[in-house]
């Protein structure tokens, strides 16, 4: 009995401090409270939407009027013969961008932090930055015209040297190069942002006392600014791990062909053409849910290593 009371008292205590503690941040829970709301209408109500994937839906039947296939429509993808391909190319093209381009911008901001020429710094990142803003089609536009084998830049200047003309657009080795390090060349500097932010709080007055006493450039760099940015990049890696099987449509798509389909068809592509164009939309949205799940159950494991080894989690 008198267990009892004590948890009942336990918990009036606890909505009490909940109580106050709303009322003391309520400004905060405003501010937050749209975001809130548009999460819920944009990414919750859509989520009965995700039945379609055990249906065979027909849009004049609408969602519950559509027959239950169960997993049917999985069981389909797992014994297509794309299934193997398709998983391979965004697992391979996901983690080669990952290996790529994620320590890149952590270089980037390390070595302009602690540049001394203020003004030559803000030129670099204007100049780093400034890719970010090309849109996915134009970037698309640029690679193609620069690596065409008549008039592109690059062949131009293989010719000069008594090289001959590539289609590079047309080998398979080149594909995944070509797409990454594109991908690395825009967006590195505007990456390197978030970790201009956590470089921001070191405290000055560690940098001049590790000058006093004698600390090199690279000792500075290497055992007081990256020291700070770790909690940064290790949180940003396990969203990183967990959206590796999520590879951009738009760019894949737009540097796509025949002749390169083998390493360039990827889940998200594959999802728009039997789904859009073979208007199959309940295997495609399986495929889809079956690519969210293992981002989700990778997302959750990562986080789970991160927490033991480094003490750094989401959650």
């Amino acid at each position: 009995m008198s267990t009892r009371i004590m948890k009942q008292s336990q918990g009036k205590n606890k909505k009490k401090k909940f109580v106050k503690q709303f009322k003391k941040d309520y400004p905060l829970w405003l501010f937050v409270l749209p975001g809130i709301i548009i999460t819920f209408i944009f990414s919750y109500i859509p989520l009965y939407g995700v039945q379609i994937a055990f249906r065979n839906f027909n849009p004049k039947l609408g969602f519950f009027g559509s027959p239950w296939v169960g997993l049917q429509h999985f069981t389909r993808f797992f014994d297509s013969p794309y299934f193997f391909t398709t998983i391979k190319n965004t697992f391979v093209l996901s983690l080669y961008s990952l290996i790529a381009g994620f320590p890149i911008p952590i270089i980037l901001a390390l070595i302009l932090n602690s540049f001394r020429h203020k003004k030559y710094r803000k030129v670099i990142q204007t100049v780093t930055y400034a890719p970010n803003f090309i849109s996915t089609v134009v970037m698309c536009g640029m690679l193609l015209l620069f690596l065409s084998p008549s008039v592109g830049i690059i062949n131009n200047v293989i010719e000069f040297f008594g090289g001959n003309s590539i289609n590079f657009m047309a080998e398979k080795s080149y594909w995944r190069h070509i797409y990454v390090w594109s991908g690395v060349w825009q967006g590195m500097g505007w990456s390197s942002v978030i970790y201009f932010a956590a470089l921001s709080s070191v405290s000055p007055e560690l940098h001049e006392a590790a000058i006093v006493d004698g600390a090199t450039k690279f000792q500075i760099v290497r055992y007081i600014d990256f020291p700070s940015i770790i909690p940064t990049a290790t949180i940003l890696l396990i969203l990183s791990c967990g959206s590796i099987l999520s590879v951009g449509f738009e760019k894949v798509f737009l540097l796509q062909n025949d002749l390169n389909l083998s390493v360039s068809q990827v889940i998200s592509t594959y999802v728009y053409k039997v789904g859009l164009i073979d208007n199959n939309i309940s295997y495609s949205s399986a495929i889809g849910l079956f690519n969210s799940a293992i981002n989700a159950v990778l997302l959750i494991v990562v986080n789970k290593i991160s927490k033991k080894l480094s003490g750094i989690s989401l959650w």
